[in-house]
């Protein structure tokens, strides 16, 4: 469980370019340092994203600086890239003034529980920005999610494995399209918490277990918003789960060939590939 911070106390912001670091590793460094918070930023204008983490600095505040940097420098991340604020007074607020529930798809929603509820034509999930990865800002994340959407309204799965779970967003937008006996594993204990905790909040009911393999069983619907090269890792073993419909994400549109040849060769078919700015998932079927 995360301590309680008083607002009194000096907040740091770590802001990282997207392209700096990869989102695995990211998350391993929130974990790592106990962020109390992170998200994912796309300036408007840009288009450029940044990862972003919020940091107790306790009583040291210049030491606390210190050891966020080393971390971020020995991840190979150029001291030119890191950026590194100070938030004091009220940052309880300040860091929650840019946020905002997020339209995804035809019919979801995703906020934090500080900003509004959804439009009623929207099916509202709540999650607050923490240190379990995927608030539904990254564009692997709003790919599976449309995805999930899609296959949901066409038939909710009767069973639904999130692979790689992390805060549980999938599992529980599945939930909340209708899906039901949803597994969601991750190998990180805070994540496994998160997502227990995400799913109550929501209304949804799952099962989250400890682990980084897949399980020996079947699921109408297996999503896996990851890394390419894990994907690639556990292909075999993944593709045995899927029953009716794989969704895989995370990667790059560069790395769809190796990703696609990998589960190609474990027995399944691409049935699509979507791609949204330079991400890409895809679609497959036994």
């Amino acid at each position: 469980m995360q301590d309680t911070i008083s607002s009194k106390d000096t907040l740091l912001e770590l802001r990282l370019p997207e392209a700096a670091i990869s989102e695995q590793a990211f998350e391993q460094l929130c974990a790592q340092l106990e962020a109390c918070g992170n998200a994912v930023e796309t300036d408007a204008k840009s288009g450029a994203s940044e990862y972003v983490a919020w940091f107790p600095a306790g009583d040291d505040v210049q030491q606390s600086r210190a050891h966020i940097t080393a971390a971020a420098l020995r991840l190979g991340i150029g001291e030119a890239e890191i950026t590194l604020n100070s938030l004091n007074d009220d940052w309880e607020t300040a860091w929650q003034k840019d946020w905002h529930g997020m339209p995804i798809g035809k019919t979801l929603w995703v906020r934090p529980s500080f900003c509004e509820a959804a439009p009623e034509d929207r099916i509202d999930i709540v999650l607050d920005p923490g240190m379990a990865f995927g608030t539904g800002q990254h564009a692997t994340t709003r790919l599976c999610l449309e995805t999930i959407e899609r296959v949901c309204a066409e038939s909710p799965p009767a069973s639904m494995l999130d692979m790689g779970a992390g805060s549980g967003l999938l599992a529980i937008a599945a939930g909340k399209l209708g899906a039901k006996g949803i597994v969601a594993i991750d190998n990180d204990p805070i994540s496994v918490e998160a997502s227990e905790v995400n799913a109550a909040i929501n209304g949804v009911q799952l099962e989250s277990l400890l682990g980084d393999t897949p399980p020996n069983q079947t699921f109408e619907l297996v999503a896996a918003n990851i890394l390419a090269g894990p994907l690639i890792d556990m292909a075999p073993a993944l593709a045995k789960c899927v029953g009716k419909r794989l969704v895989l994400s995370g990667l790059l549109s560069t790395q769809t060939d190796a990703v696609t040849a990998a589960y190609v060769t474990a027995g399944l078919k691409l049935a699509r590939t979507d791609t949204m700015d330079e991400w890409a998932s895809l679609e497959m079927i036994p």
